[in-house]
């Protein structure tokens, strides 16, 4: 039995486009078959059909609506799989045998651009990743929505591939060499696509950047040379060739990232100080975003998101955009008035995606021209305000009155959302244009007209203009009138008692009336067609004016947050010196009630005496806050926004590292301490003196000795000016690392403050200098609401150990007997007797002594140490 013509059209594309979910246009649906129909069927609970395909058995169908698609596509990209759209090339009336099709377009993970799918305030990254055969690799990211385009080389990639990945946090990651991206950059989210190997190649790569920029050499975009760079920006633009097929006419440039430019913050600094996303919520809500975010306009909301994940790290340009938000903030009269035009911006940005795509709708045009007409008053309102990035942007703001005008003109301001129902043009735009709708609308009464003025003029009483599907229009003339028909009339039909005419005037009315409103609509989607080659002849000139009032919009939200939370201008220095009056967590600050108010606390740290504070103190009573504010207002400063404190003088700063907390990564079986042992490995391979390093409990994942050993050693490292000597914030439970003051240099001692009142503690919230000497665990423990028997019985097990001497060698049940004759002990590392024995020890002349005064002197080191 033969197989039918349209599944063997099926099979043949499907073969073309293996590993992918076949959307097949049969009329006003998108068919599934097969093995893609089952698979579809169970992801989006859809009916499970069959069809005649001329085989043996029924093929297993299932389909969506063509208008409503996308939001089946949308979720089965969700759950990780690919769609190829094979769309219909030809109308089917018109088609002759079967109709022509093919694949229009493949969406992935990063090559979604239906709005719904995509978070307004977050760019939708495709990263590629090109290594060579040492320890380098060239990156190029690009966000087709928007037309965003980046590309640099990072060196060493082992270092630093797997920071600028938790930096871009791409959607889909493309690359020749997927099993060297897992060793180099450990685990992601993002959904991965190997690409062969010889797009990457330098010859093929260059070939496929000059082809899509209509360039002459890639100097332009200083990327001559650059053969990492290169490898990576061409198989990307190769890639979205074969997945997008189109010009992609928005991508109009690429831009050369210099990542020296930016702070570095690895995925475990983002996380703990939840900049973007919650570490519980997994949103914006209670992160540094969510309280900086007062922005007008969606593609504000992504510059802002750019500024906080991507902090500056040169002084002079932290200082132009300090300079930008205290002009505004000063001028808050006009900020505000800025801020109402900026609400009447739409996303320009992914409005010219939308152009490159074809998928523009009359609305889009009408949102565009709305956008670019808040420039002239945005521009009169900047003119008033200076600095040298206002400046840079008020001319960049160039009113595109040859856009508006047309899009004034030719757009209907009740046009529908789809194109093809008509009325998306304005009346008056074009002649041709309001005549078919006059012959449209206005057909019956012209008919009306015509058969008054025959009836007049022939004297035929009972004249009439009818109209059938073989005749067309038609007049027709009873017998008793026959002898009044004039010569002009044409006999179309006789009938038994009546005779059918047209005339010169009635054939030219059916020409306009007949299939008016079809032809309007042709007509309609033509000159929307040129619309739409007009604006994407400017895309270029508009994304400048979209890059202008989304950084205008950020600029104007920290303007507006430093002045509702109180926030002061930082002074940005490069000699390393950091002082900061009063300051406050800025999202513990705004999240607290009425009733409540934050302490603020100072921080003082240089490079010589004040390099590591050693921080001690119960849980609960502010060190994780306290470490976590100096972090943010230190992140603040680069990112060019004003920070939470009385003043603050912040130094250039290279990277932020923390380790707070930790977890199981049961995925790659490593337990607590090992992911703390790897991220405290990360920040000591990694850190500079230029860093600021936050260290919460270090140690406390293993036994006492293990972890106070290691706490040690890591204070001693970090400080040693010859591996790092960064200023650091290290908060511990280990109270004997207040021994270090003194010892080590640039080592000092803080403490939480706390009032004893009874059996009540109350943590006063405030850092002072010295160390603890008591921690407050149990006291947590009563808080966090364990059953009170628990609580008193922690407090008469802890008072026998208090009373007990921890240096025996060996504790048994009995520590639990009451032992009155014995003084609470702590170990002392650097006073220890056993130091005595030590000492004596390193003083032995081993080239002196006999056997037997050795042997006795064994001996009587060995009882010396039992008593010990």
């Amino acid at each position: 039995m033969a197989i039918t013509p349209m599944m063997q059209q099926y099979l043949d594309m499907k073969e073309k486009y293996p590993g992918m979910i076949l959307f097949f246009r049969l009329g006003d649906f998108y068919e599934m078959f097969f093995d893609d129909a089952k698979l579809v069927s169970q992801e989006l609970e859809l009916t499970l059909t069959g069809k005649d395909c001329g085989m043996k058995e029924r093929a297993p169908m299932c389909g969506v609506p063509h208008h409503a698609a996308d939001q089946y596509i949308n979720r089965l990209v969700e759950r990780g799989y690919n769609v190829a759209i094979c769309e219909q090339m030809e109308d089917p009336a018109l088609a002759k045998g079967i109709v022509k099709r093919d694949v229009i377009r493949i969406v992935t993970p990063g090559t979604i651009t239906d709005q719904s799918a995509l978070e307004e305030r977050k760019n939708n990254y495709l990263l590629c990743v090109h290594f060579d055969s040492k320890n380098a690799a060239g990156l190029a990211f690009v966000d087709v929505s928007t037309g965003e385009f980046f590309t640099y080389e990072v060196k060493p990639a082992d270092k630093k591939l797997a920071d600028e990945i938790a930096r871009i946090a791409p959607s889909e990651i493309l690359c020749s060499d997927v099993e060297r991206l897992r060793l180099l950059a450990g685990t992601w989210t993002a959904s991965v696509t190997s690409y062969p190997e010889s797009a990457f190649k330098t010859a093929s790569a260059k070939q496929a950047l000059l082809e899509h920029f209509h360039a002459y050499s890639l100097d332009v975009f200083g990327l001559e040379g650059m053969r990492l760079a290169i490898g990576a920006s061409g198989a990307l633009m190769r890639y979205l060739g074969d997945t997008q097929k189109n010009a992609l006419e928005h991508i109009t440039r690429v831009q050369l990232y210099t990542p020296s430019r930016f702070m570095t913050l690895d995925a475990t600094a983002r996380r703990n100080l939840e900049l973007t996303e919650g570490i519980r919520s997994h949103n914006k809500r209670g992160t540094l975003l969510g309280l900086l975010d007062h922005t007008a306009t969606a593609m504000g909301g992504r510059m802002l998101r750019s500024f906080i994940e991507q902090p500056l790290a040169q002084k002079q340009e932290i200082d132009a955009r300090l300079d930008a938000v205290a002009a505004l903030k000063d001028a808050h009269m006009i900020t505000a008035s800025l801020h109402d035009e900026l609400r009447g911006v739409y996303d320009i940005e992914r409005l010219m995606g939308r152009i490159s795509y074809h998928s523009i709708n009359a609305r889009d045009c009408l949102a565009l021209c709305t956008s670019l007409s808040r420039i002239p008053s945005i521009r009169e309102l900047l003119a008033d305000v200076h600095s040298a990035q206002l400046d840079a942007i008020y001319e960049t703001l160039e009113p595109l009155t040859d856009v508006t005008e047309l899009l004034e003109k030719a757009i209907n301001p009740d046009a529908p959302l789809a194109i093809t129902e008509g009325d998306i043009i304005r009346d008056g735009f074009n002649e041709e244009l309001d005549k078919l709708r006059r012959a449209s609308t206005d057909g019956k009464q012209w008919l009306s007209d015509l058969e008054a003025k025959e009836r007049e003029e022939t004297g035929i009483k009972n004249l009439k203009i009818n109209y059938n599907r073989v005749f067309g229009y038609y007049i027709e003339v009873t017998k008793s009138y026959y002898e009044l028909v004039p010569y002009r009339y044409t006999r179309k039909q006789t009938l038994a008692n009546a005779e059918r005419y047209t005339t010169p005037e009635l054939h030219e009315l059916e020409e306009q009336i007949m299939g008016a409103q079809e032809r309007a609509v042709r007509l309609e989607q033509a000159l929307f067609a040129q619309v739409r080659e007009f604006l994407s002849e400017r895309i270029e000139r508009i994304q400048d004016i979209a890059t202008a009032l989304k950084t205008l919009d950020a600029l104007i939200s920290l303007s507006i947050a430093a002045t509702q939370y109180n926030y002061v201008r930082p002074q940005i220095t490069e000699d390393g010196a950091m002082e900061i009056e009063d300051g406050r967590h800025p999202v513990v600050e705004n999240g607290m009630h009425a009733a409540e108010q934050f302490v603020p606390n100072s921080t003082k740290m240089d490079l010589d005496e004040n390099r590591m504070l050693i921080i001690t103190g119960p849980n609960m009573a502010g060190k994780s806050t306290y470490m976590r504010q100096v972090a943010l207002i230190t992140l603040m400063a680069h990112m060019g926004s004003f920070v939470p404190a009385s003043s603050a003088t912040i130094p250039l700063t290279d990277r932020i590292f923390t380790r707070v907390g930790a977890s199981d990564d049961l995925a790659s079986g490593q337990s607590t301490f090992m992911v703390e042992m790897t991220e405290m490995a990360h920040i000591l391979l990694n850190a500079t003196r230029h860093s600021l390093i936050i260290l919460d409990e270090i140690g406390r994942g293993t036994s006492t000795f293990d972890g106070l050993s290691i706490a040690w050693a890591v204070v001693e490292y970090i400080a040693d000016e010859k591996k790092i000597g960064a200023k650091t914030l290290f908060a511990t439970h280990y109270h004997e690392l207040s021994e270090l003051e003194g010892r080590l240099p640039g080592v000092v001692n803080y403490r939480v403050s706390v009032k004893e009142h009874g059996e009540d503690v109350i943590f006063l919230r405030k850092i002072e200098r010295g160390g603890a000497d008591k921690s407050f665990g149990i006291h947590v423990a009563h808080l966090a609401g364990l059953p009170r028997p628990v609580v008193v019985r922690a407090h008469e097990i802890l008072s026998r150990l208090e009373a007990a001497d921890v240096n025996q060698a060996s504790i048994g049940p009995n520590i639990l007997e009451e032992h009155p004759d014995k003084a609470p002990a702590q170990i002392n590392l650097f006073e220890s007797p056993a130091m005595d024995l030590v000492e004596e020890l390193k003083n032995i002349d081993v080239m002196a002594i006999t056997p037997m005064d050795a042997m006795n002197m064994i001996f009587n080191l060995r009882e010396r140490a039992r008593r010990i």
